[in-house]
């Protein structure tokens, strides 16, 4: 645990003072809801940093699923789809958070997350709320490498 917590360490700073004289690449996915104050996604050098996903259909305001296993599904093709746009993939992320409306979904959403995640699976941090965007049960961030 002491390692993985020092290699993030390690991997943020070196990525923020590279990133300082790096440009910013803003992703922003095709057919994103207009009006939003944040982007897809944000690339700085050879670093990807993914806004939370949820459970939407994309493009929509609606959730594809009322159950955590299917909000779960959803929200890592949501993340999937993400990476592709910005040149990057599952197998390059090495770092998620998970935030849960509810810490008893945890167990089905970790079987869920278990199968996009099934070798060498990222370093991960699993936080529970009192509620997120549009009702949603689960949101995932990640960062990972592309190029």
């Amino acid at each position: 645990m002491r390692s993985v917590a020092a290699m993030l360490l390690t991997a943020m700073v070196a990525s923020a003072s590279v990133g300082a004289a790096q440009d910013r690449q803003v992703i922003q996915m095709p057919g994103a809801l207009p009006g939003l104050p944040f982007s897809s996604a944000v690339r700085v050098g050879n670093v990807l940093y993914l806004s939370g996903q949820i459970g939407n259909v994309p493009g929509t305001r609606q959730l594809a699923d009322t159950g955590i296993a299917g909000q779960t599904r959803q929200t890592l093709e949501n993340i999937k789809a993400v990476l592709a746009h910005a040149g990057s993939s599952l197998e390059r992320v090495f770092k998620c958070t998970v935030f849960l409306a509810n810490i008893t979904d945890f167990a089905a959403m970790n079987g869920v997350y278990a199968t996009y995640f099934p070798k060498d699976p990222p370093a991960r941090s699993t936080v529970a709320g009192s509620g997120l965007a549009l009702g949603a049960r689960v949101e995932i961030e990640c960062l990972a490498t592309v190029g």
